[in-house]
């Protein structure tokens, strides 16, 4: 319920990695205001950030439903479309790092004129070393007359072993996929007509059946629920002959993992990385976050330390991917730790639990300025508040 998309404490640019990229594509620089999709649950964060970013949307759209990337930019395209077929759409997941955004600018607009031929284009980022979290491209011809470096696709393929990974870094002509594409609105919405109706059915009736509610556009959830759950490269970019690549080079990341955010951090003398107040002693290539207390370390080496408010996470930081097996475990015993965080936002603000008895629950409110929270009545509780 709180995903890294609203994380400020590191993403080296100074705000969450959601504000970072709502204005990576700016207004002064040529492009319309973003449209968002997102969870219907984290739709009072997104506004939160949208506000803080001084950017006013073209829509806040909510999924009722998770669905995948393929049933998302379908209801954004749709939705583009509507006022402009030939629109041009930069998709961008809003949890990466971009370095250098000045060319990564460039390269947006590089491929945009790609696009607007009838091209779906996706970025590709060379590796610079064996990496097995990404899926891989290989790059097929150069574009026929084609002067701004892309390339037709000729191959997908899914998450290497180290030793493929190793060898697709040696022979070269392999790019990691970045999950960033630049699409022609009505190519799209025609290839995934051909390739997957059923989606393009899905997100057609969720949005002619979406309704407003206060700032946001909820999809029809009955209509939106019967998409297949695919994402964008199963349902098209791997089946299309439109499919386009363009390298880029702009200080990508995507920032997969707590071990990711220690690779791209200011790291001190012995390769630690320390946030928060804290005490090392003896300890190298560590990532420390310290939100609590002080946190003090003896004698280690590549560990994980995470210390917020709710939790705490102590890991070798050569396998933090294998976190998803605590949230399991955290699933089976029926705990709320890996979907309730402790700050709840409303569309008044938010509210923090301070504590929770057997009989009570200890709320401290935080309303915005000129915010309202409404009159209840409850028969089973009896509700007090100080100021």
């Amino acid at each position: 319920m709180y995903p890294k998309q609203f994380i400020n404490f590191f993403n080296g640019q100074g705000s969450t990695f959601l504000g970072a990229a709502l204005g990576r594509l700016k207004p002064e620089a040529g492009f319309a205001s973003p449209l968002l999709l997102c969870n219907k649950d984290h739709r009072f964060l997104v506004k939160e950030e949208v506000e803080r970013a001084g950017i006013e949307p073209k829509a806040i759209i909510l999924e009722p439903v998770a669905r995948n990337t393929a049933a998302a930019i379908a209801v954004a395209a749709l939705a583009l479309a509507r006022d402009d077929p030939d629109a041009i759409l930069a998709v961008m997941p809003s949890d990466h790092v971009v370095r250098d955004e000045g060319r990564f600018v460039e390269s947006v607009k590089r491929a945009a004129k790609v696009a607007a031929t009838g091209k779906l284009v996706l970025f590709g980022i060379r590796p610079k070393e064996p990496h097995t979290g990404y899926g891989y491209i290989r790059k097929g011809a150069a574009l026929e007359g084609a002067d701004d470096g892309a390339f037709s696709v000729e191959a997908f393929f899914e998450k290497p072993d180290a030793a493929t990974a190793q060898r697709y870094l040696a022979e070269g002509g392999y790019y990691c996929n970045s999950g960033i594409f630049i699409l022609h609105a009505r190519t799209f919405l025609d290839e995934l007509a051909c390739l997957e109706p059923r989606i393009l059915a899905a997100a057609r009736g969720a949005l002619a059946r979406s309704e407003e509610d206060l700032e946001f556009l909820r999809l029809d959830a009955k209509c939106f629920s019967t998409s297949p759950k695919i994402s964008v490269d199963y349902a098209v970019m791997e089946k299309t002959a439109a499919a386009t690549m363009l390298p880029i080079d702009v200080g990508w990341n995507d920032v997969g993992s707590w071990a990711s955010l220690w690779e791209i951090a200011p790291r001190d003398t012995e390769g630690n990385y320390a946030n928060g107040d804290t005490v090392l002693e003896d300890t190298r290539d560590c990532f420390i976050h310290a939100e609590r207390g002080l946190v003090s370390t003896i004698g280690v080496n590549d560990l994980v330390i995470v210390d917020t408010p709710d939790a705490l996470l102590v890991a070798d930081k050569n396998r933090v991917q294998e976190v998803t097996k605590i949230v399991d475990r955290l699933k089976r015993s029926n705990r709320r730790e890996h979907e309730q965080h402790l700050r709840n936002h409303r569309p008044w603000g938010y509210f923090e639990t301070l504590n929770i008895g057997a009989r009570y629950q200890v709320k401290l409110l935080h309303v915005k300025p000129g915010g309202t929270l409404s009159m209840q009545m409850h028969h089973h509780r009896s509700e007090i508040g100080l100021s």
